[in-house]
């Protein structure tokens, strides 16, 4: 069996951090989304690998080459026992003409599709392990949901999928899509007859139906953990709060005597705490510099961060970025590479919290 995931697309949700890098490359706890899919791949014992990357196209707006950035981060795959291949779509067309592009790579042999920006709890070696043992033509993860509009949706009968519906007004059920798929080469047939959708993509909703409605077995695994889809701010801050639960305290920097650690801390070779409050799960990564702060809980802090007189909560924050003297609460932020923030002085503020999404590079002084 191969594995496909896909690391192009579109992040409008996400900007102003996707103008600058591919949503795939996003820390959760201080890795990048996309490890975890292949990590998953690779503790399931998939060995040959397809990244699907993309390119920028002017019909598509928001659309990103991701190819470079990504085969920088990934690398060959041997870090995870694998071989990557990369294989380009030429631009967002649908996870369905994603999944086409992987059709020479993976020839007549079962691949699992795995999109890129999901995070899924568990892994996926019994879903591998029922495909096998059972050998359907395709097998789907569902995740009952609260708001299934926003997805692809599926009806049953039995774990028989009979109808798939891609964001409908009036669901009939609540059971989402998971993007995690396991196919053999007919869906490659299904996706060759599809025509674009109002969305003007081939949907992958459509590719199963195909296969329903020709007769083929499609069968479902209902995932009785959480998934999170991290297209969003809040679904990425959930999701990292999620991967900060499982983590145990090590502490291999330097943690001052003027400082306090408190629940689950991490704090790598390199960083500094000083006169700071580590409230955890938080995790502070190499290099870093927390002075005067009360930092957590449910915070990522990247490499060679600094936090100077500030407090943060529930917040991503990016290699290289900086937070001095913010007299309120900073809270349920992502905050990209590089970016500065910083107190203006002899202002006074009337809010008592903020909220940030910056780009890379990006400097604010707040007044």
């Amino acid at each position: 069996m191969k594995g496909v995931v896909l690391a192009g697309g579109r992040a409008t949700r996400l900007r102003p951090i996707t103008h600058t890098m591919t949503k795939h490359l996003i820390p959760l706890a201080n890795k990048p989304i996309l490890f975890y899919a292949l990590e998953a791949l690779a503790a399931a014992g998939i060995k040959d690998v397809g990244v699907i990357v993309g390119r920028a196209h002017p019909d598509y707006p928001g659309s990103l080459d991701t190819s470079r950035e990504v085969m920088e981060a990934v690398g060959d795959g041997s870090r995870w026992g694998m071989s990557i291949s990369y294989i380009e779509q030429d631009a967002p067309r649908g996870i369905a003409h994603a999944v086409l592009t992987a059709k020479d790579f993976v020839g007549d042999d079962a691949f699992v599709t795995f999109l890129g920006d999901n995070f899924l709890a568990g892994g996926i070696q019994d879903f591998v392990r029922e495909f096998e043992q059972t050998q359907p033509n395709a097998l789907i993860l569902l995740c009952r949901v609260p708001n299934p509009q926003d997805f692809g949706v599926a009806v049953l009968d039995g774990d028989r999928v009979v109808k798939l519906v891609e964001k409908p007004k009036q669901p009939p059920t609540d059971l989402a899509l998971v993007g995690v798929y396991l196919f053999d080469h007919h869906v490659f047939d299904s996706i060759q007859r599809l025509k674009p959708s109002s969305r003007g993509e081939l949907e992958i909703t459509d590719a199963i139906q195909g296969l329903v409605d020709a007769g083929l077995q499609v069968r479902s695994h209902t995932v009785k953990g959480w998934w999170k889809d991290t297209g969003t701010l809040q679904d990425l801050l959930e999701a990292n709060r999620l991967v900060l639960d499982t983590l145990e305290t090590k502490v291999e920097g330097e943690v001052d005597s003027d400082s306090q650690t408190l629940g689950c801390v991490v704090v790598e070779q390199h960083a500094q705490v000083k006169a700071s409050v580590l409230q955890g799960p938080v995790i502070v990564g190499k290099g870093s510099r927390l002075i005067g702060s009360i930092v957590g809980p449910y915070v990522s802090v990247h490499e060679n961060v600094v936090i100077e007189n500030t407090e943060v909560a529930n917040s991503i924050l990016m290699e290289g970025c900086a937070l001095r003297g913010i007299r309120h609460k900073v809270r349920d932020s992502l905050v990209g590479k590089q970016a500065v923030v910083e107190r203006a002085e002899g202002v006074l503020y009337s809010a008592d919290w903020h909220q940030l999404v910056l780009g890379d590079n990006s400097r604010v002084i707040l007044a």
